[in-house]
């Protein structure tokens, strides 16, 4: 299948109000907003036509808008727990034929890592891909890495059809949960490294992203694989947040007001 990434976009999805580190996604790493680190690692991706915030309509994310319009960075607000349909009209919004998923806690995403899944989205026609899925699946790329990109038709389906909470607030499970709903690709990297935790949870995880960019010179352009040679020269930093539990992939927040989405 010929590649087409015109109508591709990529959707970096946040909001302040986290419940494990409330504002993380505004907090400085080395004179820039963790969001804006985000963002301007995924405008690197040739696979992608444009970089698109989607945050909530709550007050809480006033300044995000405020700093994506200061940065020219376009912005949709949308609902605040039901993240799938946020993210599916912003999709809309910007007329989107695929779409790429990242989140703003994810400082350390890798614009090569992203055209590596987009071309094999395209190159196998299927309906999403992505280089990490839950169990059954088994992680092999870093925590902070990941990345998902789906057809806009199957996106709508969700939209359509996914009813439970975890379905609406983590956006993709209704993609993958079910096999033989959708045509699903899951790419692996040869070497596991999925120990690794490279997102932006608590204030240890902040602490190792802050050294990473800090030996960086706090550029935006390093790779992951640079990462990875950093860890194998200074091992002590995988073990300044090893210990903390990432949240399976179908937990609900609990502000969740009676389990609706």
């Amino acid at each position: 299948m010929q590649n087409d990434n015109s109508g591709t976009i990529a959707i970096v999805q946040g909001r302040m109000s986290s419940s494990r580190l409330p504002g993380k996604i505004l907090m400085d790493i080395g004179g820039q907003p963790m969001l804006m680190r985000v963002v301007n690692r995924v405008r690197r991706a040739q696979t992608v036509n444009q970089v698109v915030v989607a945050t909530t309509e709550d007050s809480s994310d006033n300044p995000v808008e405020t700093l994506c319009h200061n940065r020219g960075v376009p912005i949709f607000r949308g609902s605040l727990y039901d993240v799938l349909d946020r993210f599916y009209q912003a999709a809309i919004l910007f007329q989107a034929t695929s779409v790429v998923r990242v989140t703003a806690d994810c400082p350390l995403i890798d614009p090569v890592e992203i055209d590596h899944v987009v071309h094999a989205f395209h190159e196998q026609d299927v309906d999403i891909a992505a280089n990490r899925l839950p169990p059954p699946w088994r992680r092999t790329y870093p925590i902070g890495l990941d990345v998902e990109v789906c057809k806009i038709e199957a996106l709508e389906r969700a939209w359509c059809e996914a009813k439970s909470p975890h379905e609406r607030e983590h956006v993709m499970p209704y993609l993958y949960e079910e096999t033989g709903r959708f045509k699903v690709l899951v790419i692996d990297h040869p070497i596991d490294y999925g120990n690794l935790r490279w997102t932006v949870d608590t204030p240890q995880d902040l602490d190792v992203i802050k050294l990473i960019y800090q030996h960086f010179s706090y550029c935006d352009d390093f790779s992951w694989l640079e990462v990875i040679d950093l860890y194998r020269r200074q091992p002590e930093l995988a073990s300044m947040n090893q210990q903390i539990q990432h949240n399976p992939y179908n937990s609900i927040d609990p502000r969740m007001k009676g389990g609706d989405a």
